[in-house]
């Protein structure tokens, strides 16, 4: 059976400046995720994320706001039904406005090359 999706929303840019970033593939982690008044469970666009995923790409990303932080969520990512592929960006400047959450020192200190900015 052919299927077809289609999205009429937006992407969530996360970006201060959007023609300058690194992003790279990994997988997020359904793990502690909880359900929206949708009942889908939504990791948001500019998490801070961590576990590992730089160093070893068949770990699960998960939330990371601290010193174990890797990078930020590039866009949203729909775990509901288990892990799913997302964007994780390793390089280049966010727009702190746009953060679910805002970076602890910790996350700032250890995301050396992402500048984060208002």
């Amino acid at each position: 059976m052919k299927f077809v999706q289609t999205d009429y929303g937006n992407r969530k840019e996360i970006l201060k400046f959007p023609d300058h970033y690194v992003n790279m593939p990994m997988t997020v982690d359904n793990t502690g995720i909880t359900a929206n008044a949708d009942g889908k469970k939504i990791v948001p666009a500019g998490t801070i994320m961590g576990g590992g995923v730089l160093t070893d790409s068949s770990k699960l990303a998960t939330k990371a706001n601290g010193s174990t932080a890797e990078g930020v969520l590039f866009y949203d990512v729909d775990v509901t039904y288990g892990p799913a592929p997302g964007a994780l960006t390793i390089h280049g400047f966010v727009d702190l406005q746009k953060l679910p959450e805002a970076p602890t020192e910790e996350a700032i200190g250890a995301l050396k090359q992402i500048t984060f900015i208002a």
